[in-house]
């Protein structure tokens, strides 16, 4: 068989202090590409990842952070990648772990693995993480996990490993630009019938690292119960939203 064409998507703003680092932690040859795509940074995240050998687009203007995903998703369907791995690029996430998610894949043992922060409750504090953003995650991955079925640590990560029939299925492009495409994608990827699983991940809250503040998170947190109810609704069969029609056949 042939060997599967595995693409890291980065998507990026500014992060000039952190991407050389994290772009050092992902294990030689794991990858065939890397891609950064660049939010209408303020910095020399643009000239950074020239430097460092990686493939660049750049938005013109800030179009956020789910905008920036279509990017790159868009990008990895057209250049053919079987297998891609989505990393934020501050620092936050441990990028050695991806050969142990990648072999999860090439199993076929899930569509889509995820980097659980959440290992112990005091390792995730004394990494870093905010105390009110432990409790809000902790709530929010809870009630994931018993209105979606699943059993996952960590529903809000920045570390994802998707199928490519996963991004040919789900309908990403109609999701949010901002930070809610998070959650709606993986909202439609268990309804439209996808394994979904983890691997713990050590995390890293450093002051280079990029964090929504309390007032985003709130908004962040309000649109996840937002897209909670419309799965249940749709699941219910009450009315069929357009968030879960697929572009193809799952």
């Amino acid at each position: 068989m042939n060997k599967p064409r595995i693409l890291v998507v980065l998507p990026a703003y500014n992060a000039a202090r952190t991407l050389e680092r994290t772009v050092k932690d992902i294990p030689p040859g794991v990858a065939d590409e890397i891609l950064l795509v660049d939010d209408g940074s303020h910095d020399d995240t643009v000239a950074i990842a020239g430097q460092l050998g990686l493939t660049v687009i750049k938005h013109s203007e800030n179009r956020g952070y789910g905008a920036n995903q279509k990017t790159c998703y868009g990008y990895a369907l057209k250049s053919g990648a079987e297998v891609i791995i989505m990393l934020h690029p501050d620092y936050q996430y441990d990028a050695r772990i991806i050969p142990a998610a990648l072999e999860i894949i090439k199993l076929g043992i899930c569509d889509v693995v995820l980097g659980s922060r959440i290992r112990t409750r005091r390792e995730t504090l004394e990494g870093g993480m905010p105390v009110y953003k432990y409790i809000a995650n902790r709530l929010l991955t809870i009630l994931a996990n018993l209105l979606l079925g699943q059993n996952l640590g960590d529903f809000h990560t920045g570390f994802r490993v998707y199928r490519r029939r996963v991004l040919e299925t789900v309908p990403f492009e109609g999701n949010s630009d901002g930070f809610i495409f998070d959650s709606q994608f993986l909202v439609q990827s268990v309804y439209l019938g996808f394994r979904l699983g983890d691997v713990p991940i050590s995390v890293r809250y450093l002051t280079d690292s990029s964090s929504i503040g309390f007032k985003e998170g709130l908004k962040y947190s309000g649109g996840t119960l937002k897209v909670f109810a419309q799965f249940c609704v749709q699941r219910l069969q009450l009315c069929h939203l357009p968030l879960f029609i697929p572009k193809i056949k799952p």
